[in-house]
């Protein structure tokens, strides 16, 4: 089963060995994509600049295109509970957390497609 990952840096480590990282990119790219938000993916993006442009691009949503940011936490389906742990101090830091909670969201459900072969 997936851990508790501590920050985005492990559980992007975490998703290179158990061989779910290029899936968890195409999954990334698949739910951006439905929720009509703007984002390169490349299939070759390494895990810092993979956290970085979703850092970026979750904040620009916050701070730009809210309804955006709302939309696409839904197409993402990130549990509401996570977002009220969320520590409220500026912005970057939210997006920060918003980040790393869709990259757990995400990695958990190609996880499970991966486990039960859908």
């Amino acid at each position: 089963m997936l851990s508790n990952f501590p920050n985005s840096t492990v559980l992007l480590q975490d998703a290179i060995k158990s061989r779910l990282y290029q899936k968890l990119v195409v999954q990334l790219a698949k739910d951006f994509g439905l929720a009509n938000v703007q984002v390169d993916f490349q299939m070759d993006i390494v895990p810092e600049q993979l956290r970085t442009i979703l850092h970026e691009k979750i904040y620009y949503l916050i701070m730009e295109r809210f309804s955006d940011y709302l939309n696409l936490l839904y197409v993402v389906d990130v549990p509401e509970k996570a977002f009220k742990e969320i520590q409220v101090t500026d912005v970057v830091e939210v997006a920060e957390q918003v980040s790393f909670l869709i990259l757990k969201r995400e990695l958990q459900k190609v996880w499970l497609k991966e486990r039960h072969g859908s």
